[in-house]
């Protein structure tokens, strides 16, 4: 088991001439629990870096916590077969998770993990607080500059990136081999640093699916911007969080699926 992010291997590149023997660098996928007052509830497969944010931003968005003053310390540990981050929570809400405990198994790029019912597929989010507009101009400036903020894509172009954009200029990026982790990881961390949800938006490397839409609503976040397409469910939950959702984002153009109302030039 290792905690390094990133990993080097011996490997051999085929062209016209033959084999050729090189070195390369790889993400690393490590299995990590986290274990509320001294019982697992959940193992996600991630890249084992910004573990205490990533742990935070679960709690979160799941539910589990309700505010991050609930988490009353958090431990990171290695084991023979991956990492444990232990979380000691309030009595109150560690009731609640024993009450609706359920036998989870995170996989890299899963939603439905866990997931013990179809009707939790289908959440009935809050409709989210809106503060002020994003301009075209903000949007399409962070999109020419986040390559630049994603070092671990850059070195290896297996990971997701998530960002936190707030007047004009990216405040933080998390990445990891799980898109959900990158947004926890965001969530844990702005979160710990008050961001104003209201006032900024989300970037995301990946598809804009469902479960980013959900997570990203339950805390508050009012506008997704993804790269890459959203999926329909994704769109009509963000049509009802009254999130703005955006996808196909590129510097020279993209597509707003909900709340137009909300970008301005």
């Amino acid at each position: 088991m290792t905690s390094l992010p990133l990993q080097s291997y011996t490997v051999y590149r085929a062209d016209t001439h033959g084999l050729h023997k090189e070195q390369d660098v790889l993400a690393e996928e490590t299995a990590v629990a986290l274990v509320y007052n001294g019982i697992t509830h959940v193992v996600l497969m991630a890249t084992p870096q910004n573990l205490e944010t990533l742990a935070l931003g679960f709690s979160l968005s799941e539910g589990i916590l309700t505010t991050a003053s609930e988490l009353y310390d958090i431990e990171v540990n290695e084991a023979c077969d991956g990492i444990e981050v232990h979380l000691d929570i309030a009595s109150a809400r560690f009731q609640v998770l024993k009450e609706r405990r359920r036998n989870m198994t995170g996989r890299t790029g899963c939603g439905l993990c866990g997931i013990d019912s179809l009707a939790a597929v289908k959440p009935q989010l809050p409709q989210v607080p809106r503060g002020q507009a994003l301009t075209i101009t903000d949007i399409q400036t962070v999109l020419a500059d986040f390559d630049n903020h994603q070092p671990l894509r850059q070195s290896v172009g297996s990971v997701h990136g998530v960002a936190w954009v707030q007047n004009g200029r990216i405040s933080a990026t998390f990445e990891d081999v799980g898109r959900h982790n990158a947004l926890d990881k965001l969530i844990g961390h702005g979160t710990q640093q008050a961001y104003d949800w209201q006032h900024g938006f989300a970037l995301i490397s990946s598809r804009a699916s469902y479960e980013m839409v959900a997570k990203a609503a339950a805390i508050g976040i009012g506008s997704i911007v993804a790269v890459s397409a959203p999926t329909a469910l994704a769109v009509r939950l963000a049509e009802q969080a009254r999130m703005t959702l955006i996808g196909f984002a590129r510097p020279h153009k993209f597509t707003v699926y909900t709340h137009p109302q909300y970008i301005v030039k």
